[in-house]
């Protein structure tokens, strides 16, 4: 069976964990020098419009250690951009590969690849999701020794892609997600409906930082400007101003506090240089997880396995 993953929600809970725990199996075969091809003859495509470092890094060299091919395509640079119909693109690429890796804006040009391309399509960001980045975090912190369902993670700023991914993986996990965003920068209500059906969502929402890393066990931000917002990047820097993370923010969580950031960061806005170098061993172990989680992802849709 073709197994598509656009986003988290895509997953049973048992796949969830079990994905996770063979992220760790992949990253320790890595490690350890062992080579392990269920890749061998397929080839996938990267079909990116947005500009990418470690996603683009972490998949092309996840297929080749997989033993597979990557084909890293510009979205500008095929028939797309000249007006063909997206379900002509797929229903071609499809012919071609055995997965198609998608890095764009329109989250529903995502879905449309995956209603007609006939091979796996996986999100690797869209403006509405960043499974993939979320997925890796969750892998993060369960090797940092973390019980993911029973946490709480505090999101500090714009409620963003990543953000929805992360409304989508409290309702598998359980775990409990306070957002602090300004006034007028609320969460999608329709990713909130869609992750109750598929689990219970424990989701506090505040417009005070200070409130929102109460108890938390993890501090997590992003961006404040995503790309494609540059035309409103001094009104968003304005509306975020009060919601870095600093030093005294993660002290008010009244406990030891893992902080995340799933790069690239704005040093001095979201987060504080000061707070970014002194936990760069796990933001940067979170951005090596890419490729070891999403070697677990490439395997999965492959393999069309349901647990």
């Amino acid at each position: 069976m073709k197994r598509n993953f656009l986003t988290l929600l895509d997953l049973s809970r048992d796949e969830l964990f079990h994905l996770l725990g063979r992220s760790a199996e992949l990253k320790r075969f890595q490690k350890q020098g062992n080579s392990f091809r269920p890749l061998e003859g397929k080839s996938f495509a990267l079909l990116f419009e947005k500009h990418s470092t470690r996603t683009r890094l972490s998949f092309e060299v996840g297929i080749s250690q997989l033993g597979g091919q990557a084909v890293y395509l510009s979205a500008e640079q095929t028939q797309l951009a000249r007006g063909e119909p997206v379900k002509d693109t797929a229903r071609v690429m499809g012919r071609y590969l055995d997965g198609i890796i998608i890095r764009n804006d329109r989250h529903e040009v995502q879905e449309e690849f995956a209603r007609f391309a006939g091979v796996p399509v996986i999100n690797a960001l869209s403006s509405l999701h960043h499974p993939c980045q979320v997925f890796a975090d969750l892998f993060t912190l369960r090797e940092a020794g973390l019980e993911l369902r029973t946490m709480k993670l505090a999101y500090v700023g714009d409620p963003n892609n990543v953000f929805n991914s992360w409304v989508n993986a409290a309702a598998l996990t359980g775990c409990e997600l306070a957002l602090a965003s300004p006034r007028g920068f609320e969460p999608d209500r329709k990713v909130i409906k869609l992750a109750k059906q598929k689990g219970a969502l424990k989701l506090t929402l505040s417009h005070k930082p200070r409130e929102a890393v109460k108890g938390a066990d993890v501090i997590y931000t992003d961006v404040w400007v995503s790309m494609g917002q540059e035309q409103a990047a001094a009104k968003k820097r304005a509306a975020f101003k009060g919601f870095q993370v600093d030093e005294k923010l993660v002290r008010a969580s009244g406990k030891k506090t893992l902080v995340l950031h799933c790069l690239p960061a704005h040093r001095g806005e979201e987060i504080a240089e000061d707070v970014l170098e002194s936990r760069a061993e796990l933001i940067f172990t979170q951005a090596e997880n890419r490729l070891h989680s999403q070697k677990a992802i490439l395997e999965f849709v492959v393999s069309g396995k349901e647990r």
